[in-house]
């Protein structure tokens, strides 16, 4: 079952890894270098009304993806260097891969729910502005419940920790 998640992992990872590396190519290339590659984005027209506007609402798409990637550069490297073990589950690894995941999910939340208010806000100025869906932005309460979770899991780990090195005391 391990095996399978890690070779999901990977494609998951390659697939963000596109996504994130796309964001910042054609950003780079658009404000730089192409005018009208801001269309890729369906944000041609935020593009011509303010250059800076449409660098912010890339930079949130960009950070967002980034954070995905780096969420599944973790997971797979815990599964590659195998510290994931299951008959002795509670150990300060995994607690710590839980906090860095638990980081990581608020962070996506936090950045995803900032660019879907700053989009919201670009669109009552009159600007056509594509589904937060299209951008990547979309679940920002998915993400920070996520969070909560993992930090919630975090703490279980953590008192599991405490309680198996007070029975290897015991013995």
């Amino acid at each position: 079952m391990l095996k399978f998640l890690y070779i999901l992992s990977w494609i998951i990872f390659i697939g963000v890894c596109v996504e994130a590396g796309s964001f910042i190519f054609n950003a780079i290339f658009t404000l730089f270098f192409n005018l009208n590659a801001a269309s890729y984005f369906k944000l041609a027209d935020l593009y011509r009304f303010d250059h800076g506007q449409f660098a912010v609402v890339l930079l949130f798409m960009t950070i967002v993806g980034v954070f995905r990637a780096i969420m599944f550069y973790l997971i797979i490297k815990m599964l590659h260097d195998k510290k994931l073990n299951l008959s002795q589950p509670f150990n300060n690894e995994v607690k710590g891969f839980t906090i860095r995941l638990s980081c990581l999910a608020l962070g996506i939340g936090l950045f995803t729910a900032a660019g879907v208010k700053y989009t919201e806000w670009l669109t009552s100025k009159g600007i056509k502005m594509p589904d937060t869906q299209h951008l990547r932005l979309g679940g920002a309460d998915v993400w920070l419940f996520m969070s909560i979770t993992l930090f919630v899991i975090a703490l279980i780990f953590k008192r599991g920790i405490e309680i198996q090195s007070e029975n290897e005391l015991t013995v």
